[in-house]
């Protein structure tokens, strides 16, 4: 999943929140100088991947677009699915899409000590396009997957997935919704979201 989703899966909770976030940018498992709360949100950030790229349901999604863009598939799947959290949020979440997004530049800004180099320049770039917001639009996420396209050697276009998911629009949404039902019930039950 992508940040969106992953920030909506730490439910609130600040700490899990600056985790999820970052955990991109950590590799291996040295995580001095962190506090607890934030490593838990890495932790959980991990389980998240884990659970996503192994779901049968978000791989059928995934498939619809590996002839075409092959290894960027996933990154593509993330994105997308990110597009219909946003559609649909209102489904998941009582404060609306952009009050969840101003929360979370928020409580980010707050932490923004702990952020690493990358996941700084990256909310730097989230915050002043209100990336979480702009998720919602086709014409957002159309805007994501060019910009991402300019960073990758040897120049993907990625944002040619789109016409793919206008045709499959429908079918892809109704993927989503089954997923992510699953997703929010694993994520739950996990230790790190215990009361």
């Amino acid at each position: 999943m992508n940040y969106l989703a992953h920030s909506y899966l730490s439910f609130g909770n600040p700490e899990l929140i600056v985790g999820n976030f970052i955990a991109d940018s950590m590799h291996g498992n040295n995580f001095s100088g962190l506090p607890p709360g934030i490593v838990s949100g890495i932790m959980l950030h991990r389980k998240i991947d884990t659970f996503t790229d192994s779901h049968p349901v978000y791989l059928s999604s995934k498939h619809r677009f590996s002839k075409q863009f092959d290894k960027y598939s996933g990154v593509l799947m993330d994105i997308i699915y990110d597009h219909f959290l946003a559609k649909n949020f209102a489904r998941y979440s009582e404060v609306s899409l952009q009050e969840h997004a101003s929360e979370i530049y928020s409580v980010l800004h707050r932490h923004f000590g702990f952020l690493p180099e990358h996941a700084r320049r990256f909310y730097g770039y989230m915050t002043e396009r209100n990336i979480l917001f702009h998720y919602g639009s086709l014409e957002g996420i159309e805007t994501v997957l060019t910009h991402l396209s300019h960073r990758i050697k040897h120049r993907f276009e990625l944002q040619l997935a789109v016409p793919i998911l206008e045709e499959q629009y429908e079918a892809i949404e109704g993927e989503f919704f089954v997923f992510f039902d699953a997703l929010c019930a694993y994520c739950k039950a996990l230790p790190e979201l215990a009361d």
